[in-house]
Protein backbone atom coordinates (compact mmCIF):
# COMPACT_ATOMS: atom_id res chain seq x y z
CA UNK A 1 0.00 0.00 0.00
CA UNK A 2 1.35 3.42 -0.92
CA UNK A 3 0.30 6.76 0.50
CA UNK A 4 -2.41 8.24 -1.70
CA UNK A 5 -2.09 11.63 -3.34
CA UNK A 6 -5.02 12.70 -1.18
CA UNK A 7 -4.76 10.62 2.01
CA UNK A 8 -7.70 12.37 3.66
CA UNK A 9 -9.94 11.36 0.75
CA UNK A 10 -8.59 7.81 0.98
CA UNK A 11 -9.45 7.76 4.68
CA UNK A 12 -12.97 9.03 3.99
CA UNK A 13 -13.51 6.30 1.42
CA UNK A 14 -12.26 3.64 3.80
CA UNK A 15 -14.38 5.07 6.59
CA UNK A 16 -17.51 4.64 4.46
CA UNK A 17 -16.58 1.06 3.52
CA UNK A 18 -15.92 0.00 7.11
CA UNK A 19 -19.22 1.38 8.37
CA UNK A 20 -21.23 -1.36 6.68
CA UNK A 21 -19.11 -4.31 7.84
CA UNK A 22 -18.87 -6.44 10.96
CA UNK A 23 -15.67 -6.52 13.00
CA UNK A 24 -14.08 -9.53 11.29
CA UNK A 25 -14.80 -8.02 7.88
CA UNK A 26 -13.39 -4.66 8.93
CA UNK A 27 -10.14 -6.17 10.13
CA UNK A 28 -9.83 -8.44 7.10
CA UNK A 29 -10.35 -5.51 4.74
CA UNK A 30 -7.73 -3.42 6.49
CA UNK A 31 -5.24 -6.30 6.66
CA UNK A 32 -5.64 -6.80 2.93
CA UNK A 33 -4.72 -3.23 2.02
CA UNK A 34 -1.03 -4.09 2.12
CA UNK A 35 1.94 -2.58 3.88
CA UNK A 36 2.68 -3.00 7.56
CA UNK A 37 -0.50 -2.99 9.63
CA UNK A 38 -0.01 -2.47 13.38
CA UNK A 39 -2.51 -2.89 16.19
CA UNK A 40 -1.52 -1.26 19.49
CA UNK A 41 -3.17 -2.89 22.48
CA UNK A 42 -3.37 -1.71 26.07
CA UNK A 43 -4.88 -5.10 26.97
CA UNK A 44 -8.15 -3.35 27.85
CA UNK A 45 -11.42 -5.15 27.21
CA UNK A 46 -12.02 -3.63 23.77
CA UNK A 47 -8.44 -4.29 22.69
CA UNK A 48 -8.84 -7.91 23.76
CA UNK A 49 -11.79 -8.23 21.38
CA UNK A 50 -9.66 -7.00 18.48
CA UNK A 51 -6.79 -9.29 19.46
CA UNK A 52 -9.18 -12.25 19.56
CA UNK A 53 -10.34 -11.52 16.02
CA UNK A 54 -6.77 -11.12 14.78
CA UNK A 55 -5.70 -14.37 16.42
CA UNK A 56 -8.74 -16.44 15.50
CA UNK A 57 -8.59 -15.40 11.84
CA UNK A 58 -4.77 -15.46 11.64
CA UNK A 59 -4.71 -11.97 10.17
CA UNK A 60 -1.37 -10.47 9.05
CA UNK A 61 -1.47 -7.69 11.63
CA UNK A 62 1.39 -6.92 14.03
CA UNK A 63 0.10 -6.78 17.63
CA UNK A 64 2.17 -4.55 19.90
CA UNK A 65 1.86 -3.06 23.37
CA UNK A 66 3.57 -0.20 25.17
CA UNK A 67 5.14 -1.73 28.26
CA UNK A 68 5.57 1.56 30.10
CA UNK A 69 7.26 0.19 33.19
CA UNK A 70 4.34 1.31 35.39
CA UNK A 71 1.64 -1.17 34.33
CA UNK A 72 -0.51 -3.13 36.77
CA UNK A 73 0.73 -6.68 37.49
CA UNK A 74 -2.64 -7.92 36.22
CA UNK A 75 -1.97 -6.28 32.86
CA UNK A 76 1.47 -7.86 32.56
CA UNK A 77 0.05 -11.30 33.34
CA UNK A 78 -2.67 -10.82 30.74
CA UNK A 79 -0.09 -10.25 28.00
CA UNK A 80 1.30 -13.75 28.52
CA UNK A 81 -2.16 -15.31 28.85
CA UNK A 82 -3.35 -13.67 25.63
CA UNK A 83 -0.32 -14.83 23.66
CA UNK A 84 -0.91 -18.41 24.75
CA UNK A 85 -4.65 -18.42 24.06
CA UNK A 86 -4.38 -17.04 20.53
CA UNK A 87 -0.93 -18.39 19.62
CA UNK A 88 0.33 -14.93 18.73
CA UNK A 89 3.27 -12.76 19.68
CA UNK A 90 2.66 -9.38 21.28
CA UNK A 91 5.72 -7.17 20.77
CA UNK A 92 6.64 -5.09 23.81
CA UNK A 93 7.96 -1.56 23.34
CA UNK A 94 9.55 -0.07 26.44
CA UNK A 95 10.80 3.44 27.27
CA UNK A 96 14.51 4.17 27.09
CA UNK A 97 16.18 4.21 30.50
CA UNK A 98 18.00 7.43 29.63
CA UNK A 99 14.65 9.14 29.01
CA UNK A 100 13.25 7.89 32.33
CA UNK A 101 16.36 9.10 34.16
CA UNK A 102 16.13 12.53 32.51
CA UNK A 103 12.46 12.80 33.42
CA UNK A 104 13.10 11.85 37.03
CA UNK A 105 15.94 14.35 37.27
CA UNK A 106 13.68 17.17 36.09
CA UNK A 107 10.32 16.31 37.65
CA UNK A 108 10.91 13.47 40.12
CA UNK A 109 9.84 9.91 39.41
CA UNK A 110 6.20 10.65 40.29
CA UNK A 111 6.22 14.29 39.25
CA UNK A 112 3.23 13.73 36.99
CA UNK A 113 0.95 14.44 39.96
CA UNK A 114 2.29 17.99 40.24
CA UNK A 115 1.37 19.50 36.88
CA UNK A 116 -0.20 18.76 33.51
CA UNK A 117 3.13 19.61 31.91
CA UNK A 118 4.92 16.98 33.98
CA UNK A 119 2.22 14.39 33.30
CA UNK A 120 2.40 14.95 29.54
CA UNK A 121 6.18 14.69 29.74
CA UNK A 122 5.88 11.33 31.50
CA UNK A 123 3.43 10.06 28.88
CA UNK A 124 5.82 11.31 26.23
CA UNK A 125 8.69 9.26 27.64
CA UNK A 126 6.75 6.12 28.50
CA UNK A 127 4.18 6.07 25.69
CA UNK A 128 4.72 8.46 22.79
CA UNK A 129 8.37 7.70 22.10
CA UNK A 130 7.85 3.92 22.31
CA UNK A 131 4.77 4.30 20.09
CA UNK A 132 6.89 6.03 17.45
CA UNK A 133 9.19 3.02 17.40
CA UNK A 134 6.27 0.61 17.31
CA UNK A 135 4.75 2.37 14.29
CA UNK A 136 8.00 2.78 12.36
CA UNK A 137 7.38 1.67 8.79
CA UNK A 138 3.65 1.14 9.34
CA UNK A 139 1.08 2.27 6.80
CA UNK A 140 -1.97 1.51 8.96
CA UNK A 141 -2.47 1.87 12.69
CA UNK A 142 -5.37 0.00 14.31
CA UNK A 143 -6.67 1.14 17.72
CA UNK A 144 -9.44 0.20 20.14
CA UNK A 145 -10.93 3.70 20.33
CA UNK A 146 -14.70 3.82 20.83
CA UNK A 147 -17.13 6.72 20.76
CA UNK A 148 -18.63 5.72 24.09
CA UNK A 149 -15.37 5.93 26.03
CA UNK A 150 -15.52 9.67 26.65
CA UNK A 151 -16.96 12.91 25.27
CA UNK A 152 -13.57 13.59 23.72
CA UNK A 153 -13.98 10.45 21.57
CA UNK A 154 -17.67 10.85 20.70
CA UNK A 155 -16.94 11.58 17.03
CA UNK A 156 -14.36 8.83 16.47
CA UNK A 157 -14.50 7.69 12.81
CA UNK A 158 -13.77 4.19 11.54
CA UNK A 159 -10.85 5.53 9.55
CA UNK A 160 -8.93 8.79 9.49
CA UNK A 161 -5.62 10.09 8.23
CA UNK A 162 -3.05 10.73 10.95
CA UNK A 163 -1.11 13.61 9.43
CA UNK A 164 1.41 13.70 12.28
CA UNK A 165 2.43 10.08 11.75
CA UNK A 166 1.67 9.92 8.01
CA UNK A 167 -0.49 6.81 8.12
CA UNK A 168 -4.10 5.65 8.12
CA UNK A 169 -5.58 5.21 11.57
CA UNK A 170 -8.39 2.66 11.83
CA UNK A 171 -10.78 2.37 14.77
CA UNK A 172 -12.83 -0.77 14.01
CA UNK A 173 -14.79 -0.65 17.29
CA UNK A 174 -15.79 3.00 16.96
CA UNK A 175 -19.52 2.19 17.02
CA UNK A 176 -19.43 -0.59 19.65
CA UNK A 177 -20.75 0.18 23.13
CA UNK A 178 -19.60 -1.46 26.33
CA UNK A 179 -22.54 -3.87 26.49
CA UNK A 180 -21.71 -5.25 23.04
CA UNK A 181 -18.07 -5.57 24.06
CA UNK A 182 -18.97 -7.50 27.22
CA UNK A 183 -21.33 -9.80 25.30
CA UNK A 184 -18.60 -10.63 22.78
CA UNK A 185 -16.15 -11.39 25.58
CA UNK A 186 -18.64 -13.69 27.32
CA UNK A 187 -19.68 -15.49 24.12
CA UNK A 188 -16.10 -16.06 22.97
CA UNK A 189 -14.30 -16.73 26.27
CA UNK A 190 -11.94 -13.82 25.73
CA UNK A 191 -9.43 -13.33 28.57
CA UNK A 192 -9.78 -9.92 30.19
CA UNK A 193 -8.06 -7.94 32.89
CA UNK A 194 -9.54 -8.83 36.32
CA UNK A 195 -9.37 -5.14 37.19
CA UNK A 196 -12.41 -4.54 34.97
CA UNK A 197 -14.54 -6.44 37.50
CA UNK A 198 -13.18 -4.19 40.25
CA UNK A 199 -14.44 -0.96 38.72
CA UNK A 200 -11.66 -0.17 36.22
CA UNK A 201 -13.26 0.09 32.75
CA UNK A 202 -10.18 1.93 31.41
CA UNK A 203 -6.76 0.73 32.56
CA UNK A 204 -3.46 2.49 32.02
CA UNK A 205 -0.40 2.88 34.21
CA UNK A 206 -0.95 1.88 37.84
CA UNK A 207 -0.13 5.28 39.45
CA UNK A 208 -2.43 7.09 37.02
CA UNK A 209 -5.54 4.88 37.12
CA UNK A 210 -8.26 4.46 39.73
CA UNK A 211 -11.61 2.69 39.81
CA UNK A 212 -14.51 4.86 38.71
CA UNK A 213 -17.52 5.84 40.82
CA UNK A 214 -21.13 4.99 39.87
CA UNK A 215 -22.32 7.24 37.06
CA UNK A 216 -18.85 8.40 36.01
CA UNK A 217 -17.69 8.13 32.36
CA UNK A 218 -15.54 5.13 31.43
CA UNK A 219 -12.31 7.12 31.42
CA UNK A 220 -12.96 9.16 34.58
CA UNK A 221 -10.39 7.06 36.43
CA UNK A 222 -7.54 8.11 34.17
CA UNK A 223 -5.41 11.02 35.54
CA UNK A 224 -8.32 11.70 37.91
CA UNK A 225 -6.48 14.49 39.76
CA UNK A 226 -6.60 16.73 36.67
CA UNK A 227 -9.59 18.98 36.05
CA UNK A 228 -9.65 18.93 32.25
CA UNK A 229 -12.47 16.58 31.19
CA UNK A 230 -10.72 15.99 27.86
CA UNK A 231 -7.50 14.74 29.40
CA UNK A 232 -5.57 12.29 27.20
CA UNK A 233 -2.05 10.89 27.20
CA UNK A 234 -1.29 12.21 23.72
CA UNK A 235 -1.45 8.96 21.77
CA UNK A 236 -4.71 9.93 20.12
CA UNK A 237 -4.48 13.72 19.93
CA UNK A 238 -2.28 15.89 17.78
CA UNK A 239 1.05 16.91 19.28
CA UNK A 240 0.09 20.59 18.99
CA UNK A 241 -3.15 20.03 20.89
CA UNK A 242 -1.31 18.18 23.62
CA UNK A 243 1.14 21.03 24.01
CA UNK A 244 -1.69 23.58 24.26
CA UNK A 245 -3.45 21.45 26.89
CA UNK A 246 -0.28 21.28 28.95
CA UNK A 247 -0.04 25.07 29.01
CA UNK A 248 -3.61 25.62 30.20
Amino acid sequence: MTVAANPNAEAETLNAKLAGLDLAERLSLVAGLGGRVVFTTSLGIEDQVITAEIGNHRLPIDVVTLQTGRLFPETLSLIDETEKQYDIHISRYEPEQADIDAYAAKYGLNGFYESVEARHACCGVRKLKPLARALAGATIWITGLRRGQSSNRADTPFAEYDAERHLLKVNPLADWDLDIIKAYVADNSVPVNPLHARGYPSIGCEPCTRAIKPGEPERAGRWWWEQDEKRECGLHVAEEATAISAQQ
